[in-house]
């Protein structure tokens, strides 16, 4: 940062040299702060939609759960513990515990967050884990571009492309049969608030 002008020395009377942001540094900072703002409003926007969405459907829906799930974990002999933070977790409306069928939505609106992601295969195995089919959502670039092909993403989730007002399925997730669901994420759903307002009828179930 010293080499791009973004920070300089600063020497006081005593002989301290202390580091100073420059007005260069400021704006670059500043502009870092609004991408970064904006990012994230994308993101809980996408967020919203598959949410709205699962709840149209009939489903019980949770935003930012933080669960743990049992993994495979690289050169360990046994599996451990993962805490995966799902950005949509969704369960069926249903009393009988095998017919829940458990959805986990990850959402990604810009490719390097993405592409950090699917290099964390503990997290996946931990959402996979978690859910009878997982699923990665992806926003478009600002020109309207899909930040990734589905064959980019492991072939063990689905991909759904968001587009203006749509959502597009361009893979199908693979289910696989989930019986019941951990005590321990139970015991999370419970302690969390479902996603929906107070007049969200299809809420008040649980």
């Amino acid at each position: 940062m010293l080499a791009a002008r973004l920070l300089e020395r600063v020497v006081d009377a005593g002989g301290r040299e202390t580091l100073r942001l420059t007005q260069a540094g400021i704006e670059v900072l500043a502009d870092t702060l609004a991408s970064n703002r904006a990012s994230r409003t994308a993101h809980e926007a996408l967020v919203e939609r598959v949410a709205l969405e699962m709840r149209r459907t009939g489903r019980l829906v949770w935003r930012g759960l933080s669960l743990r799930a049992r993994v495979a974990v690289a050169a360990e002999p046994r599996a451990g513990w993962c805490v995966a933070r799902p950005d949509v977790f969704s369960i069926r409306r249903t009393s009988v515990e095998a017919y829940l069928e458990p959805v986990v939505h990850e959402i990604k609106v810009s490719r390097a967050d993405l592409l950090g992601d699917l290099k964390k295969r503990e997290k996946r195995a931990a959402y996979l884990e978690l859910g009878g089919a997982c699923w990665y959502v992806l926003a478009t670039k600002p020109g309207g571009a899909p930040i990734a092909r589905a064959d980019e993403i492991p072939e063990e989730c689905g991909v759904i492309q968001a587009s203006g007002d749509s959502l597009e399925v361009l893979r199908p997730a693979p289910r696989r049969s989930v019986e019941r669901l951990p005590l321990h994420v139970w015991m999370a759903l419970a302690k969390a608030t479902p996603d929906g307002g107070p007049d969200d009828d299809s809420q008040q179930m649980l």
